[in-house]
């Protein structure tokens, strides 16, 4: 699955999103919207309103959600509990 993590220079819930993606072993690609700034009017046309934006596969949301990350792999909950 791949999985995109839009974010912003100095957006905490972005490092945090970040963060809690390579603990549980995920790859990822970063797409910094002060270095794209054109995609930031994709994402507000989807109907997000705050970063970061994660798009895995079918799975999307905004903001910095452990809940989220934890199941796109179930296992991932057991292994870092």
């Amino acid at each position: 699955m791949r999985i995109t993590i839009y974010t912003r220079n100095n957006c905490i819930q972005c490092h945090a999103t970040k963060r809690a993606m390579e603990s549980r072993g995920f790859d990822f690609e970063m797409v910094n919207l002060d270095q794209h700034p054109e995609m930031a009017d994709t994402l507000r046309e989807q109907g997000f309103r705050q970063l970061p934006v994660v798009i895995a596969g079918d799975t999307r949301w905004s903001g910095f959600r452990p809940d989220m990350i934890n199941r796109l792999r179930p296992d991932a909950i057991a292994a870092h509990a």
